[in-house]
């Protein structure tokens, strides 16, 4: 720790914040308009996000809501989260034996319900039957972050097929030639939008002699990080008044499990 405080669960370990320090760091720490340390300023960051707490009501032996809330703000606009993702996922692809960049996703989408913040721009999910937003994800075939992207929850999954295929290629250099769906994208039309982007579709169905829960093969790893996600209370619902705020914290999120699992692998 670098405060005399006693640590919160949420706080980021010593391993943890030598590797994310550097690209957290926008300005020199002795740069005289920093009054709060940033590690501190992470260490808040990431209660918000694993507790839920709104942002006033912070700990009072962490920094003023106000300079982590805005802290945090430099760090989205400045893609630090972006670029950290990028480079833990390949550190950990690296680690398990394959390329840095990956040449499959896996794309899918989950519904959020709404709150008095997002009601205004929420939608009505039939098939959920939950008003709110949908989270578009896609993730690597180890469940990693490639790409997400928020809707009103009435959003067509299938129309937003060529967004996700276009930032997932984005971030991974075009190394993406397969993306695996289930059955609620077949068509020709998403499958059109993926081909632009040089990805082609390959729809898991559900074997005709279903009988109970089964494990789809490849579509398991996209729900297992749905999963990870549903561990930071600040995202089980759409709890945030931008729909690019909700986005944002889901990347700050990855970025946390990340961290972690490199930690381990330090350690191990």
């Amino acid at each position: 720790m670098t405060s005399s405080r006693q640590a919160y669960p949420s706080d980021v370990s010593d391993d943890e914040w030598v590797r994310g320090a550097p690209y957290l760091t926008l300005l020199r720490e002795d740069a005289g308009q920093r009054e709060s340390s940033l590690r501190e300023a992470f260490n808040g960051l990431r209660y918000v996000v694993k507790t839920g707490a709104p942002w006033r009501w912070m700990p009072h032996d962490l920094p003023p809501w106000e300079a982590v809330y805005q802290q945090a703000q430099r760090w989205l606009t400045a893609g630090c989260f972006e670029q950290l993702s990028d480079d833990l996922r390949a550190l950990l692809r690296l680690a398990s034996g394959r390329s840095p960049e990956p040449s499959a996703a896996i794309l899918d989408s989950r519904t959020l319900r709404s709150t008095p913040e997002s009601g205004e721009r929420a939608g009505y999910d039939g098939a959920k039957r939950k008003k709110g937003s949908k989270v578009h994800l896609a993730v690597d075939t180890l469940g990693h972050l490639l790409a997400l992207h928020v809707t009103p929850a009435d959003a067509d999954d299938r129309a937003q097929v060529g967004h996700l295929a276009q930032a997932v290629q984005a971030t991974t250099g075009d190394s993406v030639d397969l993306g695996y769906v289930d059955q609620g994208y077949t068509g020709e039309k998403p499958a059109k939008a993926a081909r632009e982007h040089g990805i082609e579709l390959e729809v898991v169905k559900f074997p005709e002699a279903k009988r109970g829960f089964v494990l789809l093969p490849r579509r398991w790893v996209v729900e297992r990080s749905f999963a990870w996600a549903t561990r930071f209370r600040r995202l089980v619902k759409d709890y945030e008044r931008y729909p690019s705020t909700l986005a944002e914290l889901h990347m700050v999120a990855f970025v946390c499990l990340m961290l972690k699992q490199v930690a381990r692998l330090t350690n191990g």
